[in-house]
């Protein structure tokens, strides 16, 4: 098989810059800061370089979304950080970044059967309703991820801490679908030039952890993983 490209759509972190902030404040000196306290408690501030969005907390606290990369959250941290300080905010110098959940794409090459994947792998192991989600629901126990698995053979993994988790969850799955030979023969490509057919993101399934809060701007230069055949 051809190696496996995994793609990180999302990286979501947490820090805390101090023991408390004056969000009115701040509010005022971030030009394009969102903040109206009565809906919801955190301030909102979207990087456009690189294009994260920033929630900041009157306890300290700070969480960064849709970063494609630990750069783009470090980079993104630092920005605000710097921001928030010269609004007049005691902030800590060095912030302990903590990464609550990677999300990202990868593709197997082949079409799936989801009816017998799911007796393969167990109903124990798997979730799948296609009358309420098209994607089969797969939680591996090493590493700490769930995979969501499609006919097409596209796949979206949610739930890492770390890229390294991306490739071991991408490269179990393959082998063990691979082995049990669940994966149909490879999708040739699509001439060049020809339409992409327009696609409509599914419904999130119960217990699935949101891929994007909130919605960030897209953002530029998404992160790869290349995971190399068995």
């Amino acid at each position: 098989m051809n190696p496996i490209h995994v793609r990180i759509e999302n990286v979501v972190a947490s820090t805390a810059l101090g023991t408390e902030l004056d969000l009115a404040k701040i509010a005022i000196e971030l030009d394009g800061a969102e903040y109206e306290p009565t809906r919801f408690p955190g301030l909102i501030y979207r990087l456009k370089d690189p294009r994260t969005a920033i929630l900041l907390f009157h306890s300290g606290k700070v969480v960064c979304t849709g970063g494609k990369s630990l750069k783009q959250v470090e980079e993104s941290i630092r920005l605000v950080s710097a921001k928030v300080r010269k609004a007049g905010q005691k902030v800590v110098a060095t912030p302990k970044i903590d990464i609550q959940n990677i999300v990202a794409t990868s593709d197997l090459g082949g079409e799936l059967d989801l009816n017998v994947i799911a007796l393969t792998l167990g109903l124990e192991r798997v979730e799948y309703e296609p009358e309420q989600f098209p994607g089969l629901v797969y939680r591996l126990d090493e590493p700490r991820v769930v995979m969501l698995l499609f006919g097409s053979g596209k796949m979206v993994c949610t739930g890492a801490r770390r890229p390294s988790d991306l490739s071991r969850a991408v490269a179990k799955i393959r082998d063990e679908l691979q082995s049990a030979g669940l994966i149909a023969r490879e999708r040739q490509p699509a001439p060049a030039g020809s339409p992409k057919p327009a696609s409509k993101a599914p419904n999130r399934p119960a217990g699935v952890p949101a891929r994007n809060a909130p919605a960030p701007l897209p953002a530029r230069g998404p992160s790869e993983i290349t995971t190399a055949p068995a």
